[in-house]
């Protein structure tokens, strides 16, 4: 299978879903979606990506985004390199954009970046010539995983527009539930999130969403569910009474799911808390469940953004030489 041709995306960086267009998003898709079968051959190697060079950055730990990040740049033939924060300047007292402008100067030709402040991300893509993808800052966005996201419901549906999605549980420390929203309601889906008052961001219902507390009436009718880890370790406070409690509102069970649609694809973007976000039974669910076609979206989804980002349409290569011949002549 050869490789699959690039799309247009005139984007320099990956930071964000809020902002890119249906046809952007929808050219990602279209792109992993080639990749999805390549990548289950016993020959998945590609020379798209060869003398390129992709470093790994990761102020917090991961296992599936990082190392499907690892295996897509691998796959597109690129050297990868996997840099260790524990192991870094940094923990010598070296600031990021210090780590930054050292890295630029060993000309990389994508950074894939994880960072625990929001924002930060994007401040270090300012201060490098390389491409740069967002793979989690803070709680702000995570666009890889809304991508792959979308990517496993298209294939399960064969759409997105006209669907009913709901994102369920920690929304408010969630980076993953703002890249949904910002493309789930791009393409035309409808978007309820359901979770406590506590767990929700102020203001929410302006990002285009419904608001649901009870889980029974937010999920009626819904075609996917999506749960959201409770994220612990950025909660400063009391933010849910217990862990029992939690799962007896909030936690997806086989009553609460029954009020959705009977084939509704249940999700989670890992790591899972069983028994506190979702019931182990539904979380092994072989014909509900799509949680381990997520992990194998990612993959496609980030050979896709590498691709895009790095291997320029032919279309967009003919428009820059256009451009150059009239602003600096033949």
């Amino acid at each position: 299978m050869n490789a699959p041709t690039s799309v247009p995306f005139a984007r320099r960086h990956l930071l964000r879903i809020e902002g890119l267009s249906a046809a952007e998003i929808n050219g990602l898709l279209d792109l992993a979606d080639s990749y999805v079968e390549l990548n289950r051959q016993v020959e998945k190697k590609q020379s798209v990506l060869r003398g390129r060079t992709q470093i790994n950055l990761f102020f917090e730990s991961s296992t599936r985004t990082r190392t499907s990040f690892e295996l897509a740049g691998k796959r597109l033939g690129a050297d990868v390199i996997n840099m260790s924060v524990e192991g870094s300047s940094i923990k010598k007292g070296e600031t990021m954009i210090d780590t930054a402008m050292t890295l630029n100067a060993m000309h990389p030709d994508v950074l894939v970046v994880r960072h625990h402040d929001s924002g930060a991300v994007e401040l270090l893509s300012q201060k490098v010539d390389s491409a740069v993808i967002n793979a989690g800052d803070g709680s702000h966005e995570h666009p890889t995983q809304a991508l792959l996201d979308a990517l496993t419901i298209r294939r399960r549906r064969g759409k997105l527009a006209g669907l009913t999605v709901a994102i369920c549980g920690d929304v408010l420390h969630s980076r993953v539930a703002r890249s949904n929203i910002h493309l789930l309601t791009t393409m035309g889906i409808e978007v309820r999130v359901i979770a406590p008052p506590t767990l929700l961001p102020r203001f929410i219902d302006r990002l285009g969403v419904g608001v649901f507390y009870d889980m029974k009436k937010g999920l009626q009718g819904c075609d996917a569910i999506m749960m959201l880890r409770l994220q612990t370790e950025r909660m400063h406070g009391a933010f849910v009474p217990s862990i029992r409690e939690y799962f007896r509102f909030y936690g997806l069970d086989k009553e609460k799911l029954a009020s959705a649609k009977p084939d509704a694809l249940i999700m989670h973007p890992g790591p899972m808390n069983r028994g506190v976000e979702i019931d182990t039974v539904l979380a092994d669910d072989i014909d509900r469940s799509v949680i381990r076609e997520q992990v194998e979206m990612g993959v496609a989804v980030r050979m896709a953004c590498l691709q895009a980002l790095l291997v320029p349409a032919p279309n967009r290569a003919a428009k820059v030489e256009r451009l150059r011949t009239v602003l600096f002549g033949p």
